[in-house]
């Protein structure tokens, strides 16, 4: 099994067309094509964690916050940062990150932070919407398969209602450049705008036409099963103070900054791994009684304005079972590969 096979794999459940504009997840560093010996999970790469893959005799580290955000000029182990990708690619690792993408998507980090807490009947806080392109054209039905393959392989298949679109069967019959008549589907298939350029040209290389007819609309996608946050409710609903102890005892929280406590008890609970405070209006637009992320600072916990708890459990406390998930979605698919999660705690933050 190769590295690619395992990305393949993780890109199956949170696609990379789900990450932010302004993310690098990905293949960070490293040779997709190699055999794979081993993933190390982590969401960190640091060079304690390298350390911990060269040992385990792993060339895959799989990460959840990308090593590199902005471009590298030069590679002089200056920073951490070059230290990291010095030292991977000096032994053959590879790096590799699943970052907001795994946010995204529905089954991802805010699952996880709701499922350790008790949070049921979840769905995603804030829906993304995003312009998207309609492909739809004619191919001969026999060739149906082969041309979807290669248009999946490119970047096309997205629907707002699932991952993969399948093809929209519609018995039509055309007269082929030969003369003969044959019957031929229509094919339906959404794609973002970035993989155009991709898709086109698996379309011209696979279709049977030399000269095949398709035309091209662009369309709104907006889903509710991939975005940003995630709400829900508690089976029974929980004094505010109990709540909050609660919630520092199942995400490991050596502290929590909150908000005034509004003497009501707490049933409706939005969650955002990370630095989610973008999100505060829509917590609160959907009657959330408390609202739990990371990296607040002073004042924007004003924000709440009486109408709702902000509680901050840290960056990493939010994201720290992400490891613990992305090791299940590896384990399930592949039975006889090496994956452990990282025994580095990377957390930066220290609490006296």
């Amino acid at each position: 099994m190769t590295i690619k096979d395992v990305i393949r794999h993780l890109e199956h459940k949170a696609p990379p067309v789900y990450q932010e504009a302004y993310d690098n997840s990905g293949l960070i560093v490293g040779n997709a094509a190699l055999d794979c010996s081993g993933a190390l999970v982590c969401l960190d790469s640091t060079e304690a964690v390298i350390d911990e893959a060269i040992k385990l005799g792993y060339n895959l580290v799989i990460a959840h916050h990308p090593i590199v955000f902005k471009g590298l000029k030069r590679l002089t182990g200056k920073s951490y940062i070059e230290r990291v990708l010095i030292k991977a690619i000096k032994h053959d690792i590879a790096i590799y990150a699943i970052h907001t993408n795994l946010d995204n998507v529905r089954k991802g980090v805010n699952k996880m932070i709701c499922k350790k807490i008790g949070v049921v009947h979840r769905s995603v806080l804030k829906p993304k919407a995003s312009i998207m392109r309609e492909l739809k054209l004619l191919c001969p039905a026999e060739q149906v398969d082969v041309l979807r393959n290669a248009l999946v392989k490119a970047g096309a298949g997205f629907s707002p209602s699932k991952q993969v679109l399948d093809f929209n069967a519609l018995g039509v019959t055309h007269h082929a450049e030969d003369g003969t008549a044959m019957a031929q589907l229509e094919m339906r298939m959404l794609y973002p705008i970035s993989k155009e350029q991709q898709v086109l040209k698996a379309l011209k290389k696979t279709h049977p036409s030399k000269h095949p007819h398709f035309t091209i609309q662009e369309v709104l996608n907006t889903t509710h099963k991939i975005g940003s946050g995630m709400i829900g409710s508690l089976k029974e609903p929980m004094s505010a103070l109990k709540f909050l102890k609660h919630l520092k005892k199942q995400m490991g929280a050596k502290c929590i900054r909150h908000t005034a406590l509004l003497g009501k008890p707490i049933k409706k609970v939005a969650v955002c791994g990370g630095s989610g405070g973008f999100l505060l209006r829509d917590a609160i637009a959907q009657g959330a009684d408390i609202f739990i992320t990371a990296d607040y600072k002073y004042h924007e916990f004003f924000d709440a304005d009486g109408r709702i708890i902000i509680a901050d459990i840290g960056h990493y406390e939010s994201e720290q079972y992400t490891i613990e998930l992305i090791s299940e979605i590896l384990s399930k698919k592949f039975d006889n590969f090496a994956v452990s999660k990282t025994k580095q705690i990377t957390n930066p933050v220290h609490y006296l």
